[in-house]
């Protein structure tokens, strides 16, 4: 069988004659060029199954190189390497294609296996490519191993992480995960929803208090920055943080320590900050809701977590995983008629939506068989459901009251998962039920 043959890319005689050695032992053909002109060069005589390059060259850095194998050699995959170890040099070279990234100095067992995952990932057809599973999270979609690669790298350090992506899609796994491959492991993992709290109470939540701080402050509480400390802090949906404490967050970010609510002077802290959002924080700096400065603060090591119709090869993975939890002891299967109708939906709610479609299938199926019967979304007619349920004629307004109003019974009154059931945040949820309070309350008066 053939070799396969991968090319090395580095300005230092002796990394290129080192790393041709691993390759060689691991059995590949290697061959080693100074600098990026170099390596066109060679790409132009020979076809390479991989190419791993040093970051920062003289005469043609990695990135001007890693952007021209794509131009000319569509499809060949590159690991990149930096003796720097920054964040930057490695989240730019994954943003801007490459396979994965490689920071000096490494093991020659580290290389190695790196070059078999790349390559076998690369020549994989999409429904014979590895499937990972990273707490919880499954996928053998190139975009979102990507990703994954990325947290991995960065997990060490102690850049602030920023999570985007759809309601549904696992940011708080992500999150996790970068929280658990790095050295903070087995450290405090504390979460904190900024949507669930009205800014007085997150502000204490997040920084706390002390003793007679407020009324009802009656002993020193400590916050959220300070319980992480030594691990890692989750900001949930940052997005819905209102401006006076978005402030407050800056100074954390900027000067490692937080000033507890009545207290007299700050507290240092080593808490890692990861911070979610389902709404791009790009935009809301444009239009003025998020600070601008914050935002850069939190967007050192952006991550973008695509939904689920744009990773559809991730949907059978999916659908096993599930099975497997949900399964109580029996070994669930999915018909292939249901296998095949799950695959066509586009699937709004994402990775949530699915895994309560499995977990009702599981609930409904006779057996250890889930039918297309039991996975079938709700498909009634509209119109039908409009008259049903007493809404045709009425107002958007009023049927938006209703709608609220029903989800939150059905909830028993939890709007955590009220606003989660209607696609909005806490904080509309809140300020609708303001709004609606406000209204029967003027009625009241004119009547």
């Amino acid at each position: 069988m053939e070799r396969e043959r991968i090319l090395v890319v580095d300005d230092e005689q002796g990394m290129r004659l080192g790393l041709t050695e691993v390759l060689e032992r691991g059995g590949y053909m290697a061959t080693a060029v100074e600098h990026g002109r170099a390596a066109l060069a060679a790409l132009a005589e020979h076809s390479y199954a991989l190419v791993i390059s040093d970051m920062r060259m003289p005469t043609m850095g990695g990135a001007e190189l890693l952007a021209a194998v794509q131009e000319r050699h569509p499809g060949t995959p590159m690991v990149m390497m930096t003796a720097y170890g920054t964040v930057e040099d490695a989240v730019s070279s994954m943003k801007l294609g490459a396979s994965d990234f490689l920071t000096k100095p490494f093991a020659p067992q580290d290389l190695l296996h790196l070059v078999r995952r790349v390559l076998s990932d690369t020549g994989a057809a999409p429904s014979r490519r590895a499937v990972r599973v990273v707490r919880r999270m499954v996928t053998r979609a190139p975009s979102l191993a990507r990703v994954l690669a990325i947290a991995e790298g960065v997990a060490a350090s102690r850049a602030p992480v920023l999570i985007e992506g759809e309601s549904g899609t696992g940011k708080e796994l992500l999150a996790r995960y970068v929280h658990e491959a790095g050295p903070r492991q087995g450290r405090a993992f504390v979460a904190v929803n900024c949507a669930a709290l009205p800014r007085e109470l997150l502000e204490s939540e997040l920084f706390g208090h002390e003793r007679g701080a407020f009324t009802g402050a009656n002993a020193r509480k400590l916050g959220k920055f300070e319980l992480a400390s030594g691990g890692t802090l989750l900001l949930d949906e940052v997005s819905e943080m209102e401006a006076p404490l978005q402030a407050k967050l800056l100074r954390v970010l900027q000067e490692h320590e937080v000033d507890r609510v009545g207290g007299s002077r700050p507290v240092p802290i080593d808490t890692r900050v990861v911070a979610t959002t389902n709404r791009p924080l790009r935009s809301l700096v444009a239009s003025g809701a998020f600070r601008r400065d914050l935002y850069y603060r939190l967007h050192v090591v952006p991550l973008t977590i695509p939904p689920l119709r744009e990773r559809t090869e991730d949907i059978e993975p999916l659908i096993d995983h599930f099975c497997q939890r949900f399964g109580a002891g029996r070994t669930l299967q999915v018909t292939p008629e249901a296998r095949a109708y799950l695959a066509r939906q586009s699937w709004t709610g994402n990775i949530r939506e699915l895994e309560h479609t499995i977990e009702r299938g599981a609930l409904l199926c006779t057996g250890s068989t889930i039918s297309l019967a039991d996975v079938r979304l709700d498909e009634e007619p509209f119109a039908q459901e409009m008259t049903e349920a007493g809404l045709a004629g009425r107002t958007v307004h009023d049927v938006e009251r209703q709608l609220i109003f029903e989800t939150l019974r059905r909830t028993d009154n939890n709007r955590s998962r009220a606003a989660e059931m209607l696609g909005i945040s806490v904080r509309t949820l809140r300020n609708k039920l303001a709004v609606y309070r406000a209204s029967e309350h003027t009625a009241a008066g004119c009547a």
